[in-house]
């Protein structure tokens, strides 16, 4: 598990994100954060306890746990949960491989076993339903190569039935309704009816914001 300080600037407070499958600190750069400090967490082949001591410093800290990070957020930090004055699942569920509540799991082995550059570029496109946000995203894609991609989709899996659903951490729940990996209707039917806020938005919607504040303000 890798983690980076997008914004590391004395604020008072701070957000901790647990980003999706296959990403790294460059698709989220461009994304200011004003008032917060920012520290992103990715590539899950290896998962690790959080040690929350070095953010001990921050009047506040928020969660922000998109796609795979929503698990992997709710299943590392399920006993430390108290920490955070918010905390906010985007894109995902507690679920994640799951045919009613997540990603159907013979999509999901379909993916992973015939995983290839062509596969990889038809995961990207299917992360947004507007080609100029998809052009921008391509011109800052991840630096992740193709073997070490994989290896996280088989990683996070096994993880995922071993320990099973993860906790329920979070404050908020924000559906991307036309999600196209993790289906909005999935992830209704996994939050429960009334549980989420429902947003018209692809499964990547950082370009339809203005600041990482932004996300814990709904």
């Amino acid at each position: 598990m890798h983690i980076d300080w997008l914004y590391r600037n004395n604020q008072r407070q701070c957000i901790l994100f647990f980003s999706g499958w296959g990403m790294d600190p460059a698709p989220f750069r461009f994304l200011p954060a004003a008032t917060h400090d920012l520290c992103l967490f990715s590539d899950y082949r290896q998962l690790q306890p959080v040690d929350l001591a070095p953010f001990a410093g921050y009047e506040q800290l928020h969660l922000i746990g998109w796609s795979m990070g929503v698990w992997v957020a709710a299943h590392l930090l399920a006993d430390q949960a108290t920490a955070f004055a918010s905390a906010t699942a985007l894109g995902g569920t507690l679920t994640p491989v799951d045919k009613q509540r997540g990603i159907p799991p013979e999509s999901y082995a379909d993916m992973l076993d015939h995983f290839s550059q062509e596969v990889l570029d038809g995961f990207y496109r299917n992360m947004f339903d507007d080609e100029d946000q998809l052009a921008r995203f391509l011109a800052n894609r991840p630096q992740r190569d193709l073997p070490g991609l994989q290896d996280e989709m088989a990683a996070f899996r096994d993880a995922f039935l071993r320990s099973g659903p993860g906790h329920d951490i979070y404050t908020q729940k924000i559906i991307t309704s036309r999600d196209r990996i993790f289906s909005g209707r999935n992830q209704m039917r996994a939050w429960g009816k009334g549980c989420g806020v429902v947003h018209n938005w692809p499964h990547f919607p950082f370009f339809l914001l203005g600041d990482w504040k932004n996300i814990l303000s709904f």
